[in-house]
């Protein structure tokens, strides 16, 4: 909490006012956000479930069709209690059962109409994983081919940028609306910003208010979120090419498997012949003793003995070699292989 309470100075004059259910910096960050995407406009939120909900009900109440066409694996599906079904009484139909995001033709093969087209960026649940441009312009076009809208779950579209070969403006512009976080990559308090065109903040800011978002403060908020876009997005296309290098590292471990190989953003999946209660013990049991860590929150795979967690490469893994990373790795499977013998 202290590295927040640092940050909030740096990013502001905090002898400023404060903002009162909006003004002060929730408008500096809407407006700075909205340059950054090459929208309209953008309204601050303090949750991305909130603000995905309200962009699926401006879609469907436009276009008068109360469907929106989701992946299964999509942040809608698995991570929000299916709240734009529970409580805004749309049906999500199912765009792809691939463990990707939904090619042109599946679009144009929907069974139904929807009203908008949701495409994850990266789609995080299968690995983040990502298109490409080509594919990604595509399906954009074969969206709008079918009268429905283009909605981007961008929680993580900031280090999608350097796989895609675009601008974040150029890969916003794909979208009639985009939603970002502040927490994910950029290390913000909390937050996310839904932008898109001034008729679609319009409402959004209606229905948030509706939904009980309309906060009376936040600015901690807000200045975590300008502090977050100061110093981590620059560095983030670094972090991206320096995933490549610990996941090459990873993979030469004995048993593991890294996906994708190389990874499309800075953060991938890691896969190790150990069950995950072994794995966790063992990493903590090394954080102890040694003051290193190498990589938590094991859980069990699908396929038997392997266990699977996420790693992430941010500002402390760029001084981590590959030879660091390999070496480390040795010791922890020491650790777990002293630990298989005694069991």
């Amino acid at each position: 909490m202290r590295e927040h309470v640092v940050a909030l100075e740096t990013a502001a004059d905090l002898d400023g006012l404060p903002d009162f259910y909006g003004g002060g910096p929730v408008t500096v960050l809407e407006k700075r956000v909205a340059g950054l995407l090459g929208t309209q406009d953008a309204v601050l939120f303090p949750t991305g479930t909130m603000a995905q909900q309200v962009a699926l009900r401006y879609g469907a109440e436009r276009l008068g069709v109360p469907a929106a066409a989701l992946h299964p694996l999509g942040h809608q599906e698995v991570h929000e209690r299916h709240a734009y079904a529970e409580l805004t009484g749309l049906r999500g139909i199912r765009s792809t059962s691939a463990p990707r995001n939904p090619t042109a033709a599946e679009i144009v093969s929907l069974a139904e109409p929807v009203s908008t087209v949701v495409i994850e960026l990266p789609l995080r649940d299968a690995g983040f994983v990502l298109p490409t441009w080509p594919e990604l312009v595509e399906v954009t076009k074969a969206a709008r081919g079918i009268g429905a809208r283009v909605h981007f779950d961008g929680a993580r579209i900031w280090e999608s940028a350097p796989y895609l070969g675009r601008s974040i403006r150029e890969i916003a512009a794909l979208a009639d609306s985009v939603y970002v976080s502040f927490y994910k990559t950029l290390g913000g308090i909390s937050g996310a910003v839904l932008a898109g065109t001034a008729d679609l903040t319009e409402y959004a800011r209606t229905w948030r208010h509706r939904y009980g978002g309309h906060l009376f403060q936040q600015w901690p908020v807000a200045l975590s979120a300008l502090a977050g876009l100061d110093r981590e997005l620059p560095r983030i296309p670094e972090y991206v090419a320096h995933a490549r290098v610990i996941a090459g590292a990873l993979a030469a471990l004995p048993g593991a498997r890294v996906y994708p190989e190389p990874p499309h953003t800075h953060q991938f999946r890691l896969w190790l012949p150990y069950p995950a209660a072994v794995l966790n013990e063992a990493v903590l049991a090394m954080a102890e003793k040694e003051g290193v860590w190498f990589a938590g929150g094991w859980s069990d795979a699908d396929v038997p003995g392997y266990a699977m967690t996420e790693v992430t490469a941010a500002g402390p893994a760029l001084e981590w070699t590959a030879a660091d990373v390999g070496a480390i790795g040795v010791r922890l499977f020491d650790l777990l292989n002293q630990e298989t013998q005694r069991t």
